[in-house]
């Protein structure tokens, strides 16, 4: 048997494991110089030192960020919270800085006096899932401000819990389910994922999104039918070799219209 059994499947295939940026190359407009620069002058602009961070972290990470001077800064574990935090105390308050934990989300607070003479602040702090992170943060602005941590691991375990909820098969027709509803997937990264069109004799096939999971990754594709004849997806459901699911949205497909075609396979890739 031939490990792409039909051009649609080939396509599917070719069109999902290669996506071509889209773009071509052409001679240079002088009136985009302008703009050009104006965009690269307001992407180099200074942030103001108030406006909320964000970082990814990993279990035992240094977290480099910046504190608030004379204000609170709230600190935030997205989908946890802190559990315990451990700092050395100076002995004198106007020297030290504060740090208080609000219970019921679990964020903390810190708070640096004015006339802190440090320019920076270290301490170590524990999550209630069991990470231990160490914040060696800069004193800034006298704004308050916000920083927002996301721990990997834990969207990996949200996606393993789903994932394991059914047998393999059945999880990737559930993903195909979630895919067609564009459902929110707890732990599953879903992202545009534009390629350039594949043609296939009368058949065109365009990759739109991806679903990443911990073990499962789902793929849409916009299916249009370029030829002159209808198209009976029904009889074609055989999709490419190491799918674990492949769906179409419609049955039959006339020529000029278009649907979407969905495939699941495992972490690593088709054969």
């Amino acid at each position: 048997m031939s490990l792409l059994p039909s051009p649609l499947a080939a396509a599917l295939a070719g069109t999902g494991l290669a996506c071509f940026a889209i773009g071509a190359t052409r001679r240079p407009d002088p009136g985009l110089k302008l703009t050009g620069l104006a965009v690269l002058a307001f992407a180099l602009a200074p942030v103001p030192a108030y406006a909320d961070q964000f970082v990814e972290a990993a279990d035992n990470a240094t977290i480099d960020c910046e504190l608030a001077r004379g204000e609170l800064t709230r600190i935030a574990l997205i989908d946890d919270g802190f559990a315990n935090v451990s700092k050395i105390a100076s002995g004198f308050p106007y020297n030290d800085f504060q740090v208080t934990h609000e219970p019921v989300r679990g964020d903390i607070y810190i708070s640096v006096p004015p006339q802190f003479a440090a320019g920076r602040v270290s301490f170590f702090a524990s999550s209630k899932a069991g990470y231990v992170y160490k914040f060696a943060c800069r004193l800034g602005g006298e704004e308050a401000t916000q920083l927002f941590i996301t721990n990997p691991a834990l969207a990996k375990a949200a996606a393993t819990e789903w994932e394991t909820e059914t047998g393999p098969e059945d999880a990737a027709i559930r993903l195909i389910e979630a895919m067609a509803s564009n459902a929110v997937l707890p732990g599953f990264t879903a992202r545009a994922e534009l390629s350039a069109p594949r043609r296939t004799g009368g058949i065109e096939v365009q990759l739109v999104a991806e679903y990443q999971g911990d073990e499962l990754t789902g793929q849409r594709f916009l299916v249009r039918n370029l030829g002159q004849e209808s198209l009976a997806l029904g009889s074609e459901r055989e999709g490419p070799a190491g799918a674990l699911a492949f769906a179409y949205g419609r049955d039959a497909l006339a020529p000029g219209e278009a649907t979407s075609a969905f495939l699941v396979f495992a972490k690593g890739g088709l054969d």
